[in-house]
């Protein structure tokens, strides 16, 4: 867990306007900072089941606002990645029109197979 003068920093270093506290880039720094303490801890407790239970919550948390940042706004999205030094693979850059178009080819070959066996 945070203390209060290093959560403030961040808060003071990827803020939008002057009483941004919840925006998506501050979420984010903070989740990355805390993901980061955690697995700390994790590498000199091994058997912490519930901490490495609350990294995997935390690390899925911050996908899933990065994922968010990223469909609003390409550019912040961007600046915040560079800054935090994340490593984002190009597997999970595929936009919605991209996934929803795989999706639909899938159930359409699905389809045909059926036609084939029957």
């Amino acid at each position: 867990m945070l203390d209060k003068k290093k959560k403030q920093r961040i808060i003071e270093k990827f803020k939008i306007h002057k009483s941004d506290t919840g925006s998506a880039e501050v979420q984010i720094a903070i989740l990355t900072e805390e993901i980061k303490e955690l697995t700390k801890h994790l590498r000199e407790h091994k058997k912490d089941f519930s901490s490495r239970r609350g990294l995997l919550a935390k690390v899925s948390l911050r996908h899933k606002l990065l994922r968010y940042l990223e469909r609003e706004d390409e550019k912040r999205f961007t600046k915040l990645v560079k800054v935090l030094k994340l490593k984002i693979s190009k597997k999970e850059r595929f936009d919605i029109e991209e996934t929803i178009e795989l999706a639909a080819e899938e159930v359409d070959g699905e389809e045909e197979q059926e036609e084939i066996k029957e």
